[in-house]
């Protein structure tokens, strides 16, 4: 994981059960991206959790983002 990444993600098997988290929260980077999937602008998640930043927001979605980068995807 990129240096601006982990300033911003953590994967820490203590908390969500390993699964990548906004630093310092519990909310957790697959639940950025269910937002966005139903629609969410990066301003409705800013305000259904406040305490986030634009830059977690950014974040979470590139780290998301990376993964599929790095994916290798066979058709069916």
């Amino acid at each position: 994981m990129n240096t601006e990444l982990t300033e911003f993600i953590e994967l820490n098997p203590q908390v969500m059960t390993g699964k990548p988290v906004i630093k310092g929260t519990r909310i957790t980077v697959e639940r950025i991206m269910e937002m966005v999937a139903a629609g969410d602008t990066v301003e409705d998640i800013l305000e259904a959790y406040p305490h986030l930043t634009k830059e977690q927001i950014l974040a979470a979605l590139r780290f998301a983002t990376n993964i599929f980068k790095n994916e290798e995807i066979y058709p069916l």
